[in-house]
């Protein structure tokens, strides 16, 4: 049925002519209306396979160019919400993205969820979400809804089966005291989904996966732990997730992106942690490499220290960025880079330089010169550059 209306839908647009900004509104409901009817006949017909990804079809023809920031829970629920709202009325940026499940694996908004409460630890860190998305649809703001995935104290301390035991029945924690879950879990997996499809319900147009990986090291320490798993391999086990997240939100009309080190790009995966860049890129529609001039050492793109050349490790990063997904071809997402809009005075003396508008603008001109013109800055404490050229 769906199918036969959109084919009347082209049949009625076709006939009706008009004038261009009608003909444009109508192509984009016919384009809208055929892929939903495409996405809906994968989710029925379609097996979940690292190694056969399904057609790449975009849920959301209508979507901006996305230029956005990040925004933790306790800015979304807070008085720094004014402020951001007001940095993006005066400038080209046009999207937040808001923290519903944090680092610590906290669910950032009391969840009226059976499933959710169950398994998590819902906060009230935004007290009124309902009201949030509200004042965002008011400022026109594209709402992006980040879920850090396997990183997931909450859910690994009240779960232990469901992440790394070891051998005196402890959950495995990182150098940093940080619990991952286990991405073999299906049961993690649709913890996960159940709060993007929340999120999608709430008016989220876009779910952001992050930490959709094994722990670093986690090779070093696996034949020590206890946990579930099958045959497959890593890298498969995290394609096959992001595959499965995007069959089962695609028909709610949203899109799902994964954030991934930058670095990926220009290495071979990462069989320890689960990433191959190309095998999660051609499962999302959006990809974002997280290419912080910071996080690149010495020697990168050829610069002593990359945080001082934000244009230069930036064009490095894209040309490898599209070097790695030009295989792909059809399966090509967008490609949403993070960029860094905060000061690595970590790195130390000499090896760092503080960060402002000329350095937000080097890094958005080395990206548009390499034709990406989607990006999204991040700042742990949501103080962004406003006198950049966004």
């Amino acid at each position: 049925m769906e199918i036969l209306w959109a084919i009347m839908l082209l049949a009625s647009t076709t006939l009706s002519g008009g004038q261009d900004g009608q003909a444009t509104a109508k192509s984009t409901t016919l384009k809208s209306a055929l892929n939903q009817a495409a996405i809906h006949s994968q989710l029925s017909n379609t097996e979940v396979d690292a190694d056969n990804p399904p057609a790449k079809i975009d849920p959301q023809v209508d979507a901006p160019k996305v230029k956005g920031v990040y925004v933790t829970a306790y800015s979304a629920g807070g008085s720094r919400m004014t402020t951001l709202l007001d940095l993006l009325d005066k400038t080209e940026l046009n999207a937040m993205v808001i923290d519903l499940k944090d680092d610590a694996g906290y669910i950032t908004y009391q969840t009226k969820n059976a499933k959710l409460k169950e398994m998590g630890s819902p906060q009230k860190f935004i007290a009124d979400p309902d009201a949030m998305m509200k004042r965002l649809k008011k400022h026109d703001v594209y709402p992006i809804a980040r879920i850090v995935v396997f990183k997931d104290s909450i859910l690994a301390k009240k779960h232990p089966e469901l992440s790394f035991v070891k051998s005196n029945g402890q959950v495995w924690s990182n150098g940093k005291g940080d619990n991952f879950v286990n991405p073999y879990n299906k049961d993690v997996w649709d913890y996960n989904i159940e709060l993007a499809k929340e999120a999608a319900a709430m008016g989220f147009k876009e779910i952001q996966f992050d930490y959709v990986r094994f722990p670093e090291g986690f090779e070093n320490h696996e034949s020590e732990l206890k946990f579930t798993k099958t045959k497959q391999s890593r890298v498969d086990v995290i394609a096959e997730f992001v595959q499965y997240a995007r069959k089962e939100l695609a028909p709610l009309g949203v899109r799902v992106s994964v954030d991934i080190f930058g670095y990926a790009a220009s290495v071979p995966a990462a069989e320890g942690i689960g990433q191959d860049f190309a095998k999660i890129s051609e499962n999302v529609d959006v990809i974002s490499p997280m290419v912080y001039p910071s996080h690149y050492s010495t020697g990168w793109f050829g610069v002593k220290d990359p945080d001082k050349n934000p244009y230069a490790t930036i064009k490095g990063s894209m040309e490898d960025t599209l070097k790695k997904l030009k295989p792909l071809g059809d399966q090509t997402p967008i490609i949403r880079p993070w960029i860094q809009d905060f000061t690595a005075s970590w790195l130390g003396s000499g090896h760092y330089t503080q960060y402002g508008a000329k350095e937000v603008n080097d890094q958005i001109r080395a990206m548009h010169e390499k034709g990406i013109d989607e990006y999204l800055l991040w700042n742990a404490g949501n103080r962004y550059t406003a006198n950049a050229n966004y």
